[in-house]
């Protein structure tokens, strides 16, 4: 299962999975959007791999129906959480529309995988489950903008201690729980009309390696999470951005 599962990072991981031979559920809000993703990965990898669901997954009821649609497929091998978003600044400077910022924010990017998780949680194999958190080189850094990007930066780093907490409580069942930071990543909606040549040009620049990441990057690094070779991998937060954040 990958949330956020219609577009850039979210169904580069699908198709990649897919690839593999793996059944994968893609979850999002928008119907079109899931459609059109899976009729991508099926020209890519062959037919009736994917299985688009439609839910807003910061809503309860909403999540509880989607989970219902998924789990009479059978046990859920591997949980990618992949929703997420930079939401906009506050409108105003208000107290209150800085809470509503926030608010959103944390919805987005912390609750959705929170409701989605809880939900599947007996669902998952034991042994041999993966709880995969997609989070950000943002929560290791800080945000930056003309907000400070700091609720964003803030709900993602809150994936860390709850992730921790899951490997410790899950591992016993043979349940591997890990994040995965990616830094700047192109070709993606999660910027949007933030995107210039000069923004990409300053972000490439902060890498070791000299460009920036891409879907396929981080596909590629779930892939392996995902598969039984990383069994032995849990706890742990794994940076992937060009070496834009050393490790520690």
């Amino acid at each position: 299962m990958v949330s956020g599962g219609g577009t850039g990072i979210g169904k580069a991981i699908a198709r990649e999975l897919a690839a593999g031979g793996d059944r994968v559920v893609i979850l999002g809000r928008r119907a079109e959007v899931l459609e059109q993703a899976r009729a991508e990965i099926d020209q890519a990898v062959g037919a009736g791999r994917v299985v688009p669901v439609r839910a807003d997954l910061s809503d309860a009821d909403q999540v509880s129906g989607a989970v219902a649609e998924i789990t009479a497929l059978g046990p859920v091998d591997v949980l990618v959480n992949n929703a997420g978003a930079v939401i906009s600044a506050p409108e105003d400077d208000t107290l209150p529309a800085l809470a509503r910022a926030w608010r959103r924010d944390l919805d987005t990017n912390l609750l959705t995988a929170v409701l989605l998780t809880t939900a599947l949680q007996e669902h998952l194999r034991r042994p041999g489950g993966r709880l995969i958190m997609i989070s950000s080189a943002a929560a290791q850094r800080g945000g930056a903008g003309s907000h400070s990007a700091g609720s964003y930066a803030a709900a993602k780093a809150a994936l860390h201690g709850w992730a921790f907490g899951l490997a410790r409580q899950l591992g016993p069942d043979g349940i591997t729980v890990n994040v995965l930071a990616p830094g700047y990543v192109a070709d993606t909606e999660i910027f949007g009309d933030r995107w210039s040549a000069e923004f990409h040009a300053d972000k490439v620049a902060d890498t070791l390696v000299g460009r920036a990441g891409t879907p396929a990057d981080v596909a590629t690094a779930v892939r392996y999470i995902a598969s039984p070779a990383g069994g032995y991998l849990t706890g742990q937060v794994i940076g992937l951005n060009g070496g834009a954040v050393l490790g520690r």
